[in-house]
């Protein structure tokens, strides 16, 4: 691990749980992004409840996780969910439901295919997968929705207390299917809040289509405080 050298950072295990380290990575607003070589469960999961979202990315032939402490996130509180005529009227006429399971390796599969350059890559998922089951505080869902009996749009995420966070998603680029993207967005945030939780966490706020859907820009610095606040409530999904 010491051998690699990307200009950026290495994240330990033992960085992820010293508040001390934490605060000082935290307080650095020069620096965003770590790395790491670490493809394990009890490491991902760590990152992750510190309020880091992690890609990966490919160095030197070798595939890493780089977790990001992002400088600013967007959050949806879902009194704020905006949903256009248009996609109110998409999820009426077509009838529009959304699945919410652990159909992880098929979902990674459609987002392979429509996104050219993939970091959620097979063994980004797979590792996804064997998160599952081993913290009562964190889990991988997906949630998608079909029609006609094929997989329009969907995401991979994961749930710790009452906070839901995106990882990665895809949608149909078919002119058939216009708006199920947003669809399935509305459809996952309305289930959301039906199931009491405080927040969704959309990672980087620079993509217009969250703004447009309600969230609002946090700082690093005020995320955290309602990072930590409602990822310690317990698990509020119902499985």
């Amino acid at each position: 691990m010491q051998k690699i050298q990307l200009g950026i950072y290495p994240l330990t295990y033992s960085d992820l749980i010293d508040p001390l380290k934490l605060a000082s990575i935290y307080a650095n607003t020069q620096a965003n992004y770590y790395w790491s070589d670490i493809f394990e469960p009890y490491y991902y999961i760590a990152q992750a409840k510190a309020g880091f979202i992690a890609v990966t990315d490919i160095y030197q032939d070798q595939e890493l996780l780089l977790p990001e402490i992002q400088f600013a996130y967007a959050l949806l509180d879902f009194d704020d969910l905006h949903i256009s005529n248009k996609v109110s009227k998409v999820i009426k006429s077509k009838n529009l439901q959304i699945t919410i399971d652990k159909n992880i390796e098929e979902i990674q599969e459609y987002i392979d295919r429509y996104h050219k350059n993939n970091w959620l890559s097979k063994r980004y998922a797979k590792l996804l997968s064997q998160c599952n089951g081993i913290d009562d505080n964190f889990e991988i869902i997906t949630a998608y929705i079909e029609y006609d009996n094929e997989l329009i749009a969907g995401e991979i995420g994961y749930i710790i207390g009452s906070t839901y966070t995106s990882l990665s998603g895809f949608s149909s680029k078919d002119k058939r299917y216009n708006n199920f993207g947003k669809a399935q967005m509305v459809l996952l945030a309305k289930y959301l809040q039906e199931h009491k939780f405080d927040f969704w966490n959309l990672g980087h706020p620079y993509m217009d289509y969250k703004l447009h859907l309600g969230a609002k820009i946090y700082t690093r610095a005020d995320f955290l405080k309602r990072w930590y606040n409602s990822t310690q409530k317990g698990v509020r999904y119902e499985r």
